[in-house]
């Protein structure tokens, strides 16, 4: 990917005993580089590393975890310049794929790569998740440090999740576990993640409540609260928001993240404490 970026010096790094506060879940994106195929979304604008650190700090977050679009596929190129400029701010997700050597995940947990990423929403048909060759990621991805990142419609879950479970990576679940509107908290794959957080294996990322059908987002929040306490939860913008552009404010990100944990201690600790041990600032 080709790309113009001003020097790094601009955005101060923060050193690793700062974190204060993490948003887990955004992306940088560049309108000329290559999109995969069958793709469900695709950038509007381009937007950079240095973009994501300025928001952050207008905002007072410390520290952010930049995860790879779906449209990039496994070219995480853009994600990895981003974490080389600023490592003490930065950690990322990445999207491989499934016979990804050893030497490639040692060097990707070395660049900040704390995840290995299964966006699988929207497909007609799925890889399968118990079969030998994803055991056997999820197998490595547990050997290499890294956590599994799933994000995939409430209904699949039921089936997707038990099965990485038993490859014995951890698993962090993308905006709020897509529970279906239709079943909200008494769904299958809802009821699934909620074991998950209990068995203390699985985090779930409070965020992007407009890809929930509709549905309010608090009784999610609390249900996942009762099952792990914050300990097993994320907070993440979902900037910039892709096709929801023009509808969402960062500030009221935040400000969602109060409705949705009331308890300013409760907020800490999925804030700081949660992602400083998932994801090692």
């Amino acid at each position: 990917m080709q790309r113009n970026t001003p020097a790094p010096a601009a955005h101060p790094q923060s050193r690793t005993g700062d974190v204060q506060r993490v948003d887990c879940h955004a992306h940088i994106m560049v309108r000329d580089a290559k999109l995969v195929e069958g793709r469900h979304s695709e950038p509007k604008h381009d937007i950079t590393a240095e973009d994501f650190l300025a928001l952050l700090d207008k905002h007072g977050i410390s520290h952010g975890v930049l995860t790879q679009p779906s449209f990039y596929g496994t070219d995480n190129s853009l994600l990895l310049d981003a974490l080389q400029r600023y490592p003490d701010r930065l950690r990322g997700t990445a999207i491989v794929a499934p016979e990804i050597g050893d030497d490639d995940l040692d060097a990707l947990y070395r660049s900040g790569m704390r995840g290995l990423r299964l966006n699988w929403l929207r497909r007609d048909t799925l890889p399968d998740p118990a079969g030998v060759e994803y055991q056997r990621l999820f197998a490595r991805a547990r050997e290499h440090r890294f956590h599994i990142e799933l994000y995939v419609e409430g209904h699949k879950m039921a089936d997707i999740l038990p099965a990485i479970r038993r490859g014995g990576a951890a698993v962090v679940v993308d905006h709020f576990g897509s529970p279906e509107p239709d079943t909200g908290i008494n769904g299958a794959g809802f009821r699934e993640v909620l074991k998950g957080v209990g068995a203390g294996d699985t985090w779930v990322k409070l965020s992007a409540p407009y890809r929930l059908g509709g549905r309010a987002p608090q009784p999610y929040a609390q249900e996942l609260l009762n099952a792990g306490g914050p300990e097993q939860l994320l907070w993440g913008s979902d900037w910039p928001w892709v096709s929801h552009e023009d509808t969402q404010r960062y500030e009221q990100c935040l400000e969602d993240f109060e409705l949705w944990v009331p308890d300013p201690k409760q907020r800490a600790v999925i804030w700081c404490d949660t992602p400083r041990r998932l994801f090692g600032f």
